[in-house]
């Protein structure tokens, strides 16, 4: 049995209104709020945190948000900084979402910021990484994972490393439909973990979960999560309805 409990994190992306939010949240907490089995995140836009963040009282779910700027204030427009998310009793942020370095630019260095500051201010970063089809056909998957992997953890101590949650998201395989088969998914799982303990050593590494972040859904979920190194996933789309989502968690609850 694994030392680490599974995660089911909800990436809600740029969906869903304040009320729409607060319902679907209700639903999730009714069907899941108060199992133990499975740490649960949801993850809505910054318009619905603090709606969301009071329907979730009195559960055992978490909230996040979907990213952070390091800086602690300032001329920064349009930006939310580690202390206004802890302010409204977030847990987590998301940080390096392939969307983000695609769309946005986002850099290793940037990202590695938002880490840094996130650990500094009591907030649980979800760390993304993962390849391009074009670097997997490139056969550059293994590469690209540890370069975005050590890059983002640049400066993380050994004492904070079991704070952070890495995301494996193959790009390629985002809202596409695609899923990597569970032996690649597996393999790239244990290519992350080995590298954790050159980092941090074994003991640590062995906390630190890893998510898989590629089209999970329920359908492919409980052989995803039965393998050894796949401790729970980053949901998308199947975390927009809250019957598919709480299938996701009794998924992750039975792959203990």
């Amino acid at each position: 049995m694994s030392i680490r409990k599974k995660l089911i994190a909800g990436n809600w992306k740029m969906n869903k209104t304040s009320a729409d939010a607060v319902a679907l949240v209700q639903e999730i907490v009714a069907e899941a709020g108060k199992q133990n089995d499975v740490d649960i995140v949801v993850a809505p836009p910054f318009t619905s945190l603090e709606s969301v963040g009071k329907a979730l009282e009195g559960s055992v779910i978490k909230l996040s948000a979907q990213n952070v700027h390091p800086e602690p204030s300032g001329a920064y427009t349009g930006e939310i900084s580690v202390g206004m998310l802890r302010s409204l009793f977030a847990n987590y942020v998301i940080v390096g979402h392939s969307e983000r370095r695609i769309y946005f630019s986002e850099t290793d260095a940037f990202i590695n910021q938002k880490v840094l500051a996130s650990l500094k201010g009591q907030l649980k970063p979800i760390l993304c990484i993962g390849e391009t089809l074009a670097e997997r056909e490139g056969n550059q998957t293994l590469k690209v994972v540890q370069t975005q992997l050590e890059a983002g953890l640049d400066g993380v101590s050994k004492d904070l490393a079991t704070s952070v949650v890495i995301a494996y998201e193959p790009v390629w395989a985002i809202g596409t439909g695609k899923v990597a088969t569970t032996e690649q998914a597996q393999e790239v799982h244990a290519f992350i973990r080995s590298l954790l303990v050159k980092l941090f050593g074994e003991a640590v590494a062995q906390k630190v979960r890893i998510l898989y972040g590629g089209s999970m859904k329920p359908s492919n979920a409980p052989e995803l999560l039965a393998q050894k190194d796949i401790d729970g996933g980053l949901i998308g789309g199947a975390s927009l309805e809250s019957r598919s989502f709480v299938e996701l968690i009794k998924a992750a609850a039975a792959a203990k």
